[in-house]
């Protein structure tokens, strides 16, 4: 589902840069002469989190971050809210710099403009399913006949209607996070940042989980940044996917677009081992432009090319038809469908091999 860009970026992260250590700015010169993470490490003793980073994040879509564990994943979605503040670069959220908000600004845009989702659920063990679903109402000075009526709503909204009054250590994990994605929804915020919220789950809850997410998204149209490690849970719920490597972003764009163009060997590496047929979508391959040859049927532009290949019962020889919303949209021969089965080498890849 992609969102609104018309009016630009919701989000726009431009420059920025997070080095850990006390003599942090001095750095900064160091770091825009080349210098990379282990050397600045090795010589200075203080830590690239972040370089140079430029990211725009649009209403309505939802950004997947994505990278190994160091890659600085975690600590980028914590400048969005300024949990952590940049040693360079800007964050502007909806035309506002957050970084020169002063204390009650920030505290404002943090209960009003954006709610969060954690991985460890974060909720209070001594209050109820409810009350922990309507606190950022209450935060804000909700009377709490309203607040409370508010989370019982999204609580509702997540399967959890009936259990307002357990308390979280009643709840199995993955009900403790519905509780937590309530508690964000409750908020009404248009941004929701997600730091790997659904990792600490079980394979099966953690697919339940991602399905929501997607369906509260299609009703909702939220902006969502959404943290994960696991590159099947990002193809899966992406409009836009950024690749973090030491920091940096190392490819951004279309989930799609980056599976069959890889930019470098490090990305190469990362979609190496994905099953290509259950994430590829005919969208993704197939011809704009009609080539004039018989179809063997009509085929929707977001299905996945493993439902094709069952569809066509394995026949190389055919075309179909691709529709979208009832439109014919282009073709799709399934001879371009086996080579995009094949992971294509980048040029990067290639010289390095």
């Amino acid at each position: 589902m992609k969102g609104d860009r018309s009016k630009g970026p919701q989000v726009r992260i431009d420059g920025l840069y997070k080095i850990f250590g006390p003599r942090s700015v001095e750095m900064m010169d160091h770091v825009r002469a080349g210098m990379g993470k282990p050397e600045l490490l090795a010589e200075h003793n203080h830590v690239l989190g972040l370089q140079d980073i430029n990211v725009d994040m649009y209403r309505g879509e939802i950004t997947v971050v994505m990278g190994l564990s160091g890659s600085g994943k975690s600590t980028l979605i914590r400048h969005l809210n300024l949990l952590i503040e940049p040693t360079a670069g800007a964050v502007v959220v909806e035309g506002t710099d957050v970084t020169h908000l002063d204390t009650e600004q920030l505290r404002e845009m943090r209960r009003t403009k954006m709610s969060m989702v954690f991985q460890k659920f974060a909720l209070l063990p001594h209050r109820s399913v409810l009350e922990n679903a309507a606190m950022p109402l209450e935060v804000r000075g909700v009377d709490k006949a309203e607040r409370e009526a508010e989370g019982a709503k999204w609580l509702a909204r997540v399967g959890l209607a009936g259990y307002e009054d357990r308390y979280p250590h009643q709840l199995s994990g993955g009900m403790q996070q519905r509780v937590g994605i309530a508690r964000a929804l409750t908020s009404n915020s248009d941004i929701m940042l997600m730091d790997e919220a659904f990792s600490a789950l079980d394979p099966l809850i953690r697919t339940d989980m991602q399905d929501l997410l997607l369906e509260l998204q299609d009703e909702l149209h939220k902006t969502v940044v959404f943290i994960t490690h696991d590159l099947d849970e990002a193809l899966k719920l992406a409009d836009h996917l950024v690749i973090l490597n030491d920091g940096a972003v190392v490819q951004q764009g279309e989930p799609q677009d980056i599976l069959l163009n890889p930019a470098d060997p490090y990305i190469e590496d990362f979609v190496s081992d994905i099953n290509r047929a259950r994430v590829l979508r005919v969208r993704s391959v197939m011809h704009h432009e009609p080539t004039g040859r018989e179809v063997a049927g009509d085929v929707d532009a977001n299905a996945t090319l493993e439902s094709l290949i069952a569809e066509s019962g394995g026949e190389t020889d055919r075309a179909y038809r691709v529709v979208s919303n009832g439109e014919v949209v282009g073709e799709i021969d399934m001879a371009d469908l086996v080579r995009a089965l094949v992971p294509r080498v980048s040029e990067g890849a290639a010289r390095a091999s």
